[in-house]
């Protein structure tokens, strides 16, 4: 299987012939919308330039902006905590559940204050914050809940595919996610009046678009009328290019093998690591199904060599390498010490989420976006024989 096939280089030929004309324009990303929205179980999609201009979009169509606080987890490309100070608001970090990693409600009960606007929940590597909880959590205390679902791909909670579960849904097609145009995002939601916002947000406020895919209909003698008012409202350029639209489509049709691969090489890695006491994986509930973004494993405490001694046999075994997690976004030199606002609850030091700082030095990420079954089984063979080595 290739990563980009015939049927994405014929829909950037469609493209490319239509010469980017605007009666003829804009097809790919309807159809990808439509698409989208239809796998991902809501009613509306709206497609971005990236999944950090989503998340940015979605936060301030929901009213988020200068004096409130979003909670989120520290654990996470700091894209989710860029989004919220971009809308002119604070983030404000809960801990993480330490099995599944992910969010966990009872931190984030604790974080709730009066300037509490909005949670974003992640799923993490591909695997579902508990949604349930933390969307009780939303009703009660009247918070617009977010999921970055950037990783998460035909992840699934509870029966339900992940992007269906929040107030919206946020998806990347950067090159490294299961689906990817080079550059991209998604925004899913089943709100019409939110999504009606959102659209408006990443179209520069035209008046024409709707929630649905695309502009409404103007006729001409509107739109070349010089008293025609263009903007309804203040909006960014956040729109998705047709030609990564095309990218994108062809992605989305093809879903189900591209996550399929994923979860193939996930499987081949449990296996080697099958028996062995000292690498442990992310936990999966059993009301969750993984979509595998990478393989992930936590080296435990007690070990007598390195996370860097581990790499380095890895790599002496033929492994490509392996990633350690990102460092915690407060812990970042954007943000250690950092006050954005004199009204901000938190400072960003250490001890603010001790969970997922024991953690995070010991994470070890795998890829599981290679496709070539031969470069599949060298890593996994490369695995097992380090933990053999460790294990003498």
């Amino acid at each position: 299987m290739d990563r980009i096939s015939d049927r994405e280089r014929s829909y950037v030929s469609e493209v490319l012939d239509a010469e980017f004309r605007n009666s003829s324009g804009g097809m790919m990303t309807k159809r990808l919308e439509a698409l989208f929205a239809e796998v991902f179980e809501s009613k509306f999609a709206i497609s971005f330039i990236n999944g950090t201009a989503t998340m940015h979009a979605a936060l301030v169509a929901a009213g988020i902006g200068f004096g409130d606080e979003v909670i989120v987890p520290p654990l996470t490309m700091a894209s989710t905590s860029f989004a919220v100070l971009h809308a002119g608001a604070v983030p404000v970090y809960a801990d993480i559940d330490p099995n599944t990693w992910t969010l966990d409600p009872e931190s984030v009960r604790h974080r709730i204050s009066p300037r509490t606007k909005a949670i974003i929940a992640v799923a993490l590597y591909g695997l579902a914050a508990d949604m349930d909880a933390l969307m009780e959590i939303g009703r009660e205390h009247s918070l617009f809940v977010m999921d970055d679902a950037a990783q998460c791909f035909l992840g699934y909670y509870k029966g339900r595919v992940v992007g269906s579960l929040a107030n919206a849904s946020s998806f990347s097609f950067q090159s490294s996610k299961h689906l990817t145009s080079g550059e991209g995002g998604m925004i899913t939601t089943d709100d019409e009046s939110l999504a009606t916002s959102i659209r408006r947000m990443n179209s520069l406020g035209y008046a024409a678009v709707s929630a649905g895919a695309g502009k409404g209909k103007i006729g001409k003698e509107v739109i070349q009328d010089p008293s025609y008012a263009r903007h309804s409202s203040v909006g960014w350029n956040y729109r998705m290019p047709e030609l990564c639209s095309a990218v994108a489509l062809a992605q989305t049709e093809r879903i189900q093998e591209l996550v399929a691969v994923r979860r193939k090489t996930a499987e081949m890695f449990s296996q080697a690591i099958a028996g062995c006491s000292w690498l442990v994986p992310q936990h999966t509930p059993e009301n969750c199904i993984h979509s595998y973004w990478t393989y992930v494993v936590r080296l435990a405490d007690n070990v007598p060599f390195s996370w860097h001694d581990f790499r380095s046999t890895y790599i002496s075994h033929g492994g490509d390498g392996l990633y350690g997690a990102w460092r915690l976004n407060y812990l970042e030199p954007a943000f250690e010490g950092i006050r954005f606002q004199p009204w901000q609850s938190q400072n960003f030091e250490l001890g603010l989420c001790p969970i997922a700082e024991g953690l995070q030095p010991r994470l070890m990420q795998f890829k599981t976006n290679e496709v070539d079954p031969t470069q599949i089984s060298r890593q996994v063979d490369a695995l097992a024989m380090a933990i053999l080595d460790f294990n003498r």
